[in-house]
């Protein structure tokens, strides 16, 4: 059973979830992240009796559930970290305190192709794919005790995907994640200081200066942002205030496949291949209004290692200028 626990020094939460299969000896093993090759893949078509039963498929006509006929397929992880049968529960023990691990632990199959990336799949494929996380969030977000979806992809072992069949993850958590609770208390601090949205603001001043816009369209800008952590960091906005991510329209949708895919066959083309993530920021839970938050999409290509001194400071040594690899990048393309 999963629990999250409290750190009392700085009040991060951590998931304790042994039913993912890691016991201490586990870690001294040297085998292979990634599946024997030859082994059935549980994501493509024709395997579904491999994964539990789809939560949500856009699927043919007349196909039937938890068979073949599919386009975008979501799943709960087998090996979830959190889930949604736990009752809320939450104890203290002295200083520590400790929450039943209730949540959420999903996975979006971006398609029945087994070899396709997402940057190689069709702008509609895209779309489908984001849909799904759209409907994801929105149908989680009516479960009182959740608070929070994450979104994100881990492609390639190095930026921890265990298959190699394309496919994102989304983990519903009764608390704000960490990362996202600063960003949300850096907003309101701006917001409260000039009554203006400070991604609203960045990205009228990337506009002007031009310097580290990758690309933009009427609806969304793609950015190397000011204080880049890693080499080639790109993050993806909407142009106009919108929160939550929950709230956008199809044509919305539309632009972003449009501009994800542009940005991952760019970085793709510049790093020849990298592993990567990325990361869906979005307003908590039955939040959609908020005036001091944005949305946001932040991919991160696996090119340098994090290592002591980022672990033990919070800082991130970052080699490559946001200026130089925004030039770069608007000179490749897709």
């Amino acid at each position: 059973m999963s629990e999250l626990r409290k750190d009392p020094i700085v009040r991060r939460w951590v998931i304790l979830a042994p039913s993912r299969n890691q016991r201490p000896s586990d870690f001294a093993k040297a085998t292979p992240t990634l599946p024997v090759p030859g082994a059935p893949c549980p994501f493509d078509m024709g395997n579904e009796r491999y994964t539990p039963p789809e939560i949500l498929a856009y699927r043919e006509p007349g196909s039937a559930p938890n068979g073949p006929g599919w386009t975008v397929r979501v799943i709960p992880n087998k090996f979830p970290a959190l889930r949604v049968e736990e009752p809320l529960e939450r104890h203290a023990e002295g200083l520590f305190e400790r929450m039943t691990g209730v949540g959420a632990h999903e996975v979006i199959v971006d398609s029945p192709d087994h070899d396709k990336e997402l940057s190689e799949q069709s702008e509609e494929q895209i779309e489908k794919v984001l849909r799904a996380y759209r409907e994801r969030i929105a149908d989680l977000s009516r479960d009182q005790r959740l608070r929070y979806a994450l979104v994100f992809r881990n492609h390639g072992e190095r930026a921890g995907a265990s298959l190699v069949h394309g496919h994102s993850q989304l983990i519903a958590t009764p608390i704000v994640p960490q990362v996202v609770a600063e960003e949300l208390e850096g907003c309101r601090a701006h917001h409260e200081r000039t009554g203006r949205c400070v991604y609203c603001d960045m990205i009228d001043q990337e506009r002007r200066s031009g310097a580290r816009v990758v690309r933009e369209c009427d609806r969304l800008i793609a950015i190397q942002p000011f204080a880049a952590r890693y080499p080639f960091e790109t993050w993806i906005l909407p142009r106009r205030h919108a929160a939550a991510y929950e709230t956008t329209e199809p044509e919305d949708l539309a632009a972003l496949a449009s501009m994800l895919r542009d940005m991952l066959a760019r970085i793709g083309r510049a790093l020849n291949r990298p592993h990567y993530n990325y990361v869906l920021h979005t307003a908590p839970f039955r939040e959609p209004d908020l005036a001091h938050y944005h949305w946001h999409l932040e991919i991160t290509p696996q090119r340098t290692a994090t290592a002591g001194f980022e672990w033990g400071s919070g800082f991130f040594i970052n080699p490559t200028p946001p200026e130089e690899a925004a030039a770069y990048l608007r000179g490749i393309r897709s």
